[in-house]
């Protein structure tokens, strides 16, 4: 096995290609935040913590796939890449599947009347 780096050029190309995909997760992730943050309901503290971390997934995955595949071959590196972006869509579809299923576990803090306003929780 060769100790030779690939060059640096390979590596951005191949990391910001995949890079855009994972971007787009992010921004996914942050567009729902804010679509529930200012729903009726708002989110609790659940909410907040699942959609944030929803939202920093994605660059986590993506840090620790290059670190991972910096120094293989670029086929590895894309490889890498890729299996850390298929963990970050199933991380994604299970965001989603559990906002749809116990959705009324994340939105609002208090009860809410029929004017819309908040009571205090006795």
């Amino acid at each position: 096995m060769s100790t030779r780096q690939m060059p640096t050029w390979v590596v951005a190309v191949i990391a910001g290609g995949f890079g855009l995909f994972y971007a787009y997760a992010v921004w996914n992730a942050v567009a729902f935040l804010i679509a529930q943050a200012t729903g009726p309901l708002g989110l609790n503290g659940a909410g907040w913590a699942l959609l944030l971390f929803a939202a920093v997934f994605p660059i986590v995955v993506f840090a620790a796939a290059l670190a991972l595949g910096l120094r293989r071959t670029p086929l590895a590196l894309a490889l890498v890449m890729l299996c850390g972006l298929g963990l970050v869509a199933v991380f994604w579809l299970n965001v989603i599947a559990y906002s749809l299923v116990g959705g009324a576990g994340l939105v609002g803090a208090g009860r809410v009347t029929l004017s819309g306003a908040r009571m205090r929780a006795r």
